[in-house]
Parts: structure tokens; C-alpha cells; sequence
């Protein structure tokens, strides 16, 4: 008998969800409308479902009253924040394209974005910590012609901005509603590949409604539970896993702050005797390790979801022992898959939940294929992780030929992740195949960096690499060849150089100078030798921070 394939297809007795997201917001007003739907914690505002869905409303006539029409880019650059919530549930109402930029982003990946979508309205922060959003916006929106207005949250621009909303609008309003299709796109994620910008996975209601519905199903949401969200609403994590699993079952989202800190994420639980907490293992490991972290009552957690990266056994076991959630998940998935595709159940033991990313969600297909011939492998043996069904992005925004590139003619998306299924379905996550940098939980792809930064005036070539590090997994490494070997950069003069226009986790924080590249024979440069070489501490890159 030949060996099992590593294919698996998750079967439910619950069926996919045929809403838009609006309409499955009325379902949820329509059933407990005075219940908590928002919480916000450092503002202490408050929104039943009945008020949530009303302010959205009122959001979402706003937008009809500005010209925004079904398909236009509507951007949001903003930190975590009720009004980050309402402008997703308010663009989705109307058929609006919510497109999420990344707080972090400085004025050379928000002049992209803003330009590769095709944004017309922008809503944004005023500032977060070193960032003066109005200030970076100034400087790139001449290069935006697409863009024509921006309201700041915070401002009284935001306050002008909903009054627009009038009640004759309203006959408007649900006419452009049963205009919407579940399979229109409502959302686009900037991701990356190891080569050239970010690019956009398009996702539609379908997608993301149908995965936050079940990611939340298998941890057991009801109206009863209550989720602490520490993690950016600008990631799927957030406002996928997080605000659409909370919404599609009743549940009430708590925003602990407008960025992760780690007393204030368990305040908020402790306050608002949340039931649920989300995070990756390092925020998990801070909160952890608070001073007084003992006196907080968490009694109330019983779930929560742990994903970015593997959890250490030793994390899990006090997350379960000594934050009582006994029922955590670990997930797994990318934004072009919406973005779950395998999580772990509520029972499953300590080893499955440090050694697997889970088994296929409901609906979903994965395989494990050999990455030169695409033939799937038999269990046990390594291969790049495919999926396959609803939560499969429509694509990249505009760029058919990378589309393409990541999804088959059969549909599968491949994830550029090694894997190795089991013969139980539970999937281990071995290695890259790409050349993606995992720092502290955020993709970064070393292309985009290298781009940017042969700009400099001093560098002649450069490749970036990802190398091992202690508290973020990984760092980043530039490997520079000089213009002038007379006058080297230094590690100072080049992250002066990115400070302000590249995010802060893309900069790099170690510097090797070199006369040349190892190369293949056919002239291409070897970065594994360059990951080894500096990878293992041996020949340590001569600056380094």
C-alpha cells in the first residue's frame, strides 16, 4: 500500500458564510444589539452593537456624501483605534476598497502604496511616537494625483468629515448595499516576495468575513466572549482573526492601546475581564515577564491566539498554567490566504501546540508538494505548503503576472514555507524557501532594502540578508560593497541614511563590508554563504549594533 499523500481538506457540518461583511454585521445587531460590540480602552469609549452599527452608518453616509464610489481606494494609515474599526466596517458597507498601511511605514513605502492602489481618500493618525503622519504626508502628496482629500483621526477634520452624513442619504445607503456582492474585493494588504516592492493581496468579503468567522468557531466564540486585540488592526491578525471573529459572533473587541504595551494589554483584560487575548509569542513573553505580573487577575481568559511564530514550550506552559488559557490556539497562515490555513484545536496537547502550526480549517485544502516538480509528497517528507479554497486572495492589486506567480492554474496558493505534514495532519513548519527575514513577528524582504538603499551614495552593491537573533529570531544584515574602499560606509552613516523613510524593523542593524559577493557560476550571488558566513557568529559582521 503506498504511502499517505500530504494532503488534507477540512470538513465541517458548518457551512460558509454567503454575507457581505455589512450585511453579517446586521445579522449580529439584528441578534444582540445591546450588548457590548467596542471597547476602547484608552479613550473609554464605548459602542453597544446597536451604537456600533449606527456609527458606521452615519461613517459609511459620510462616505457617499464625499463621492466615494463602489471600488475606489479608501486608505487607512492609522494606529490602533475605534476609528480604525469603523472605517472597515463603514468602507465595506459601501463597496469602498479599505486599504491598510503600516503605522511603522515612512515616507518612501507611503508615497508606494498610496500611488500603487490608486488611493483617493485617506484617513490617518496625527502622529505615533516619532511620526508626524500630517508632516510625512505633506511631503509625498505631490507625487499622489489619485489622492484628493485626507481627514486626520484625532482632528477636526474627522469630526467634519462624518457630519457630511445627512438622513436623506439613507435610501442611498441601502440601495448601494444590495449592489455588493460576497466575492467583490473590499480590502488590500501590502505584502512582499523576496524581490522588488510590496505588493497588494486583494481580498474580498468572502475571504475575510468567512475567516474570521471560523478561526473564531474553533476557539468557541460566542456573545459571551470578550477579546483583547494587542496586535495591529492594519495586520490580517488584527482585524481579520480579531474584529471579524469577534463581530461575526457577538463577541465584544477590546482595544487595549493604540500600540502594544504590555501592562496596559493586561489592564485591559483585567478591567474588562476579557475572555480572550491575542498576541505573538514575544508579546505573550513581555506580558510574562512584567514586574507584577502576578497581581494581575486574569482569571477570566480561557482562549486566545498565538501566531507569527513558533511559541517556545516553556511560554505555553505558563500562558496556559498562570493566564488560565487553557483553550489557546496556534495559527498559521499569510495575508494572500486571508490569512488562516491551519490552526490547532482547543484540546490539543502542549507538544501540538509548540511542535505544529495545526491541522486545515474548515473548508480549506493544503498540501505539502515537492517545490521542483509541484507532485505532492507522502507524510512525513519536507515540501513547500500549498492552500487551496475560499481564502485564497483574489491577487495582487493590479500585477497579473505576480499573481500568477503565486497561484497555480489549479488555484493553490503556495506559501514559499517548507513544511512537513504528519500522519496525524498536524503540519510542522521547517524552513523558508524564499529569502524572507522574520524580525519580532514582521516580514521583511531583503529586495525592497536593497533597492532602497542603492540609493546611497557610497554603496556600490548590496545584499541583504536575515541572520539569527536572540530576542527577535532574526536581524538584519547589509552587505555592502563601497564605491570608494578608501571611504567605507559605516553602520552609523547608513542607518542614518534609511531613518524616516524606511520603517524602523527594516533597518539594518548589522553592517558587512566587503571587497566582493560569493557568486554561482552562473553569476548569481550565493546569500545562503552570506547567511552562513555571518549566521553563526563565526567572521561576526566587522560593525554590528
Amino acid at each position: 500500500m503506498s504511502a499517505q499523500l500530504s494532503y488534507a481538506h477540512g470538513t465541517s457540518g458548518t457551512t460558509l458564510l454567503g454575507d457581505t461583511i455589512g450585511a453579517n454585521l446586521g445579522r449580529a445587531v439584528a441578534a444582540w444589539p445591546d450588548r457590548e460590540a467596542l471597547v476602547d480602552v484608552p479613550s473609554g469609549r464605548r459602542w453597544t452593537y446597536a451604537d456600533f452599527a449606527a456609527d458606521v452608518d452615519r461613517l459609511a453616509r459620510a462616505l457617499l456624501a464625499s463621492g466615494v464610489a463602489k471600488g475606489d481606494r479608501v486608505g487607512i494609515w492609522a494606529v490602533n483605534c475605534a476609528e480604525w474599526v469603523l472605517v472597515q466596517y463603514a468602507t465595506a458597507r459601501i463597496g469602498a476598497i479599505m486599504v491598510n498601511i503600516n503605522p511603522a511605514y515612512r515616507t518612501h513605502e507611503v508615497e508606494y502604496v498610496l500611488k500603487q492602489a490608486g488611493i483617493s481618500l485617506l484617513f490617518a493618525s496625527l502622529r505615533h511616537k516619532s511620526s508626524d503622519y500630517r508632516g510625512m504626508i505633506g511631503q509625498v502628496r505631490h507625487a499622489c494625483p489619485d489622492l484628493r482629500e485626507v481627514v486626520y483621526i484625532d482632528d477636526p477634520s474627522w469630526t467634519e468629515f462624518v457630519a457630511r452624513d445627512t438622513p436623506d442619504r439613507a435610501d442611498e445607503l441601502l440601495a448601494r448595499a444590495a449592489e455588493l456582492s460576497c466575492d467583490d474585493p473590499i480590502n488590500i494588504q501590502y505584502t512582499s516576495g523576496t524581490t522588488g516592492f510590496p505588493k497588494g493581496a486583494t481580498l474580498s468579503h468572502h475571504n475575510i468575513l468567512n475567516n474570521g468567522y471560523f478561526v473564531g468557531e474553533l476557539i468557541a466564540y460566542s456573545e459571551q466572549d470578550r477579546v483583547c486585540v494587542p496586535v495591529p488592526f492594519y495586520h490580517c491578525f488584527g482585524m481579520v482573526m480579531g474584529n471579524l471573529a469577534a463581530t461575526s459572533h457577538g463577541a465584544c473587541l477590546v482595544v487595549p492601546a493604540a500600540s502594544f504595551d504590555p501592562a496596559a494589554t493586561l489592564e485591559a483584560v483585567q478591567r474588562e475581564r476579557c475572555t480572550s487575548l491575542y498576541g505573538v509569542p514575544t508579546m505573550f513573553i513581555a506580558e510574562l515577564n512584567l514586574p507584577g505580573f502576578a497581581e494581575y487577575d486574569l482569571s477570566t481568559l480561557r482562549t486566545g491566539i498565538m501566531a507569527g511564530s513558533p511559541c517556545p514550550v516553556e511560554v505555553m506552559k505558563r500562558v496556559v498554567a498562570e493566564m488560565h488559557m487553557a483553550e489557546v490556539a496556534i495559527c498559521y497562515g499569510m495575508t494572500e490566504t486571508s490569512p488562516v490555513s491551519l490552526q490547532t484545536r482547543m484540546d490539543d496537547d502542549l507538544e501540538h501546540r509548540t511542535g505544529t502550526v495545526g491541522r486545515v480549517l474548515p473548508h480549506l485544502e493544503v498540501k505539502v508538494v515537492d517545490p521542483a516538480t509541484g507532485v505532492t509528497r507522502p507524510r512525513g517528507r519536507a515540501g513547500e505548503l500549498c492552500t487551496r479554497g475560499y481564502s485564497v486572495m483574489l491577487g495582487y492589486w493590479e500585477q497579473p503576472e505576480k499573481t500568477a506567480e503565486a497561484i497555480d492554474a489549479g488555484r493553490w496558493m503556495h506559501t514559499g514555507d517548507l513544511a512537513v505534514m504528519r500522519e496525524d495532519g498536524y503540519v510542522e513548519i521547517v524552513g523558508r524557501i524564499k529569502d524572507m527575514i522574520i524580525r519580532g513577528g514582521e516580514n521583511i524582504y531583503p529586495r525592497e532594502i536593497e533597492e532602497f538603499l542603492y540609493a546611497h551614495p557610497k554603496i556600490r552593491d548590496v545584499q541583504v540578508v536575515g541572520v539569527p537573533h536572540e530576542k527577535y529570531g532574526e536581524e538584519v544584515l547589509a552587505c555592502v560593497i563601497p564605491l570608494d574602499p578608501a571611504d567605507p560606509l559605516t553602520l552609523e552613516e547608513l542607518r542614518a541614511f534609511c531613518a524616516d523613510r524606511l520603517a524602523h524593523y527594516k533597518i539594518p542593524s548589522r553592517l558587512s563590508v566587503l571587497d566582493a559577493f560569493p557568486m554561482t557560476v552562473s553569476g548569481k550571488v550565493r546569500k545562503i554563504e552570506l547567511r552562513q558566513r555571518y549566521g553563526a557568529g563565526e567572521n561576526a559582521a566587522p560593525e554590528e549594533v
